[in-house]
């Protein structure tokens, strides 16, 4: 039975992508702190935020708006991804795992988005 957000299992898998996306950043060029690190850092605690955000609001309107902020923000993570691959920051298999990752949060989010539009 869910209770808070912290049972969701989709915000269970926003912060372990945020915390690998923060170990993975540690080892960014210095001169990207204020740029790509700093990005893709905030882009991944966006996602679980506006989950436990959106689920705080106690209506399913302002949680699905939360929900598709958060799907906003994974798809900023997807091409900030993108951008730190083509600049060999990451390697292909680093990139392949962290996109199984963000398709698999994906789906989660359009999931529970459509299971809460289709209640209203």
């Amino acid at each position: 039975m869910i209770e808070s957000f912290r049972d969701l299992i989709v915000w269970n898998r926003g912060i372990e992508l945020s915390v690998l996306i923060y170990e993975i950043t540690k080892s960014f060029p210095k001169d990207e702190i204020f740029g790509l690190t700093s990005q893709l850092r905030r882009a991944s605690v966006s996602i679980p935020s506006n989950i436990a955000e959106g689920y705080g609001r106690g209506s399913s309107g302002a949680y699905v708006n939360f929900l598709k902020t958060s799907r906003g923000s994974l798809y900023e993570l997807e091409t900030q991804l993108t951008i730190a691959k083509k600049l060999k920051y990451i390697d292909n298999e680093l990139y392949t795992k962290l996109n199984r990752c963000t398709r698999e949060l994906e789906k989660m989010l359009n999931s529970l988005i459509n299971k809460l539009t289709n209640n209203a």
